[in-house]
């Protein structure tokens, strides 16, 4: 069982997300994708699991600094070109173990996926 986690390091959000990670002792490899960028074909993998709106974090600075045409995402190809120009746009954390997939920091979630409760 491998688990990768992407995000962002200096996010506060990403914080919490390491915190837990090392309180319950799960190993993980981070993938930070504002220094190494995201892989498209992950991003399409993600949006086919769980569609593209998930992906995208309208909560943060980044979104708000958006034109409304930029924000005026309306299919797959069109939200791909965006989060890719501009990765801070992409929710936070996403957590890969094998075949199962989480969005955003959940500790009751975590507990149940990540630790089998």
């Amino acid at each position: 069982m491998s688990i990768t986690v992407y995000g962002i390091a200096n996010c506060s959000t990403m914080k919490k997300a390491f915190a837990w990670l090392h309180e319950h002792g799960v190993a993980y490899v981070f993938h930070d994708y504002k220094k190494a960028g995201v892989p498209e074909t992950a991003l399409r993998h993600w949006a086919a699991e769980r569609g593209w709106e998930a992906l995208i974090n309208r909560r943060g600075t980044t979104w708000r600094r958006l034109s409304e045409a930029q924000r005026a995402v309306a299919d797959l190809d069109a939200a791909v070109a965006l989060v890719l120009a501009n990765p801070s746009l992409i929710r936070r954390p996403i957590v890969q173990r094998d075949d199962d997939l989480l969005l955003g920091f959940d500790p009751e979630e975590w507990a149940a996926r990540l630790q089998g409760r």
